[in-house]
């Protein structure tokens, strides 16, 4: 009980908030059936929220009261500028591939994983590209209702072509000679819906 105790606590400090799909990436003995009964006294005392607060994931989640809020003020805020962040796709902050499921790619052909040298990039947390190492194939994933697809592809090429440039001025990568996007979501590039956003970025 000890044992399981102090990790729940870990847990919770680690993530905030604790579901089913973040016990299963730690691969603990017993799983998450190891903690959900300390989870439980810990919601009877008070000392955790349960309930249902990110969709897609299982139902049992159990959260810290902090967290919760955090949550609700990130829902309720509309931020004028959104974030977007490049991530290592094995990054532990990545939650894509590990707590959230891939999205379906457009092309059908392509499979996405958590592997060395591919990249994420997230827009306010949602998984707006995918880029495997030294391959000019790109995935993307843009949301299917204007005005929202739009702003997605704006700020999405925006953030390539800065990635570009600084390729271009890293002593390392310079010989590169920036980013190469051949073709997006199986789509000659041209031919997608992102060429008008990226030439509009800057992109040749």
């Amino acid at each position: 009980t000890a044992w399981s105790h102090a990790l729940a606590q870990q847990l919770l400090q680690r993530y905030g908030l604790v579901t089913r799909e973040t016990v299963a990436q730690e691969n603990l003995p017993g799983g998450f059936g190891a903690i959900y009964e300390v989870l439980k006294a810990l919601e009877a005392q008070g000392r955790v929220r349960r309930g249902y607060f990110i969709a897609g994931l299982g139902g049992a989640q159990f959260a810290q009261p902090a967290a919760v809020d955090l949550l609700r003020s990130l829902r309720d805020t509309e931020s004028e500028k959104p974030e977007l962040v490049s991530l290592a796709a094995t990054d532990p902050a990545n939650p894509w591939g590990s707590i959230l499921r891939w999205p379906e790619p457009d092309d059908p052909g392509t499979s996405l994983s958590r592997s060395v040298g591919a990249t994420v990039i997230l827009r306010n947390g949602n998984l707006v590209a995918y880029l495997r190492r030294n391959n000019p194939a790109i995935q993307v994933f843009l949301p299917s209702d204007e005005p929202d697809r739009s702003a997605a592809a704006r700020d999405l090429t925006g953030f390539l072509y800065q990635m570009a440039q600084e390729l271009l001025q890293n002593p390392e990568t310079r010989h590169h000679g920036g980013l190469l996007i051949d073709t997006v979501s199986g789509q000659p590039a041209y031919q997608h819906y992102l060429a008008r956003f990226l030439e509009e970025a800057g992109f040749h």
